[in-house]
């Protein structure tokens, strides 16, 4: 009878989906990390960035504020752990990056310079590993939160205390359009 009762238990837990519940969970974490590193290496960038840009662009003291104003904020946010503060920081820097290469713009020897596109290129493949890294975590908590609604998980998860994760999203308003980027400024004085 014992023997019964313990193999009914076995299976009854079996299926009640505490060990998927656990292996989504970290693999959500997991994802959540790469997105904390790829911001972060992103945020490591952009100080080369923007004395490579200083060097030939003295009098644009306002633009350079902003981009290390935002780099702090995303830095700030990524060490909270807080995805909603995360997007927010990174929807910042976006646009103050964007307002940086406007300027690169104006300064065709800049435009040129090799340390300049090297940098340019490196904060362009994070920008591709940032976007990777966010549909990959989305993907990851679509699959967990939908795999905690059924039943039995639904049970197992309520017990455990596990509830459903937020998704990375953007958040202010127009940040889900491109950056514009206007190039009719007058021509920056020649040097």
């Amino acid at each position: 009878m014992r023997r019964v009762m313990i193999a009914v238990a076995a299976v009854a837990l079996s299926g009640c989906g505490y060990n998927r519940i656990q292996t989504l969970d970290e693999q959500v974490n997991a994802f959540k990390s790469q997105i904390e590193v790829q911001l972060q290496r992103r945020a490591d960038l952009v100080p080369n960035l923007v004395e490579t840009v200083r060097g030939f662009a003295q009098q644009e003291q306002q633009v350079f504020g902003a981009v290390a104003d935002a780099r702090a904020r995303l830095g700030g946010a990524v060490q909270s752990g807080s995805l909603p503060q995360m997007a927010e920081a990174n929807q910042a820097l976006t646009g103050a990056l964007g307002r940086l290469l406007a300027i690169a713009e104006a300064y065709p020897e800049l435009k040129s310079n090799e340390n300049f596109r090297a940098l340019q290129d490196q904060l362009e493949g994070t920008e591709n590993r940032i976007a990777t890294s966010r549909q990959d975590y989305n993907s990851a908590v679509q699959e967990y939160n939908g795999y905690i609604r059924k039943f039995p998980q639904l049970l197992t998860a309520k017990v455990i205390g596990k509830g459903a994760r937020e998704y990375f999203e953007v958040t202010e308003p127009g940040a889900r359009e491109a950056p514009r980027v206007n190039l009719t400024q007058p021509a920056a004085p020649a040097r």
